[in-house]
């Protein structure tokens, strides 16, 4: 096994460029479907920003929006629906989307390959799933994806940035194994957002 700190940054950065040009990054790996406990199926399907449609990009906002529109008006930042559209539209977007048997869109991810403080990673910007797809798993299913697509290709963590008022979302994560990341705000910076990663080494 190597060891990634004696790996020099150019070569930390032709692991994120080797990603990066990978059509489907998760092509190899077993994360086509999941079956829910309940015995309901999803599919999954890994898309670039460019191969997605615009109808999916509107959807996977509007999502955002629902899901934690309401924590961002609760603090100063605000809710932004122009800049949070804007990052949904980025060429670099990644989207993993989950679709149930009925071939509706009921999940997403968006995320990215990046370097990050010296650091090779997959960084998750967004993962909403719909209300009447949640408790079924499929959250974590979908981040275990991530983390195994991060490992297959590298990388040395999975990064998240979760809002200091989303107990939920926080809890949820912790649950999975991450904890604060070293790059995530001093409590003195008083940032209402919190950085967490989760290691794919070893």
């Amino acid at each position: 096994m190597r060891n990634q700190d004696e790996l020099s940054t150019g070569a930390k950065q032709r692991f994120v460029e080797a990603a990066a040009r990978a059509k489907n990054p998760l092509d190899t790996l077993p994360y086509e479907k999941y079956t829910a406990p309940s015995g309901e199926e999803f599919k999954l399907i890994c898309r670039t920003k460019s191969d997605a449609d615009a109808k999916t990009i509107k959807w996977a906002f509007k999502l955002a929006e629902t899901n934690v529109g309401p924590y961002y008006k609760q603090l100063k930042m605000g809710w932004q629906p122009k800049i949070k559209a804007a990052e949904h539209n980025k060429n670099w977007a990644r989207y993993l989307v989950a679709q149930n048997d009925k071939k509706e869109n009921v999940a997403y991810c968006m995320f990215r390959f990046d370097m990050e403080n010296y650091d090779c990673i997959l960084y998750c910007y967004e993962m909403h799933v719909a209300a009447s797809s949640q408790r079924k798993g499929l959250g974590r299913f979908m981040m275990q994806a991530l983390e195994d697509c991060a490992r297959h290709w590298n990388l040395e963590k999975v990064m998240i940035t979760v809002l200091n008022n989303n107990e939920n979302s926080i809890s949820f994560y912790k649950k999975l194994g991450y904890t604060k990341d070293e790059t995530s705000p001093d409590v003195t910076e008083e940032a209402e957002y919190q950085i967490f990663s989760k290691s794919t080494l070893g």
